[in-house]
């Protein structure tokens, strides 16, 4: 009995993993001094980087995103010390500079399910198999 409570207990206590991962652009703490200075987007890409993404409509501007990953085992990931830096560009001079932190930024919850993809074909996985038959040539040939 007492194996068996301990084999439980020890699993139980591995499935509960408290892990943090951070993602994105890793801010300096003094990020709001920093960007004070910066005039060009050769200081901007020299002291934060290239941005992660760059908008395509209307104003250009260049954003930044980073943020810890908490895992707490089974119960939902969330995360903590999100900061976004907002670049308003215009040519090669930085016309505004915005930082956003946790406090700042909307709490956005994510649906559930998935996103239905218009005239997308279900295959099975014996579909799937029997689909890509012929469609990869054998490997040495070169084609």
């Amino acid at each position: 009995m007492r194996k068996i409570l301990f084999i439980s207990l020890a699993t139980l206590l591995t499935a509960c993993t408290f892990q943090t991962k951070h993602r994105g652009y890793v801010f300096p703490s003094d990020v709001e001094s920093q960007v004070e200075s910066i005039k060009t987007t050769k200081d901007l890409t020299d002291k934060i980087g290239m941005p992660q993404v760059k908008t395509q409509y209307g104003d250009e501007i260049w954003i930044y995103y980073g943020a810890d990953e908490n895992y707490r085992g089974p119960l939902p990931h969330t995360f903590d010390n999100r900061t976004v830096l907002l670049a308003w560009v215009s040519g090669t001079r930085v016309t505004k500079i915005q930082v956003l932190h946790d406090d700042d930024l909307p709490n956005v919850k994510i649906a559930s399910g998935e996103t239905e993809i218009p005239a997308a074909i279900e295959l099975n996985a014996l579909q799937e198999l029997f689909n890509n038959i012929g469609r990869f040539s054998p490997a040495g040939l070169g084609q």
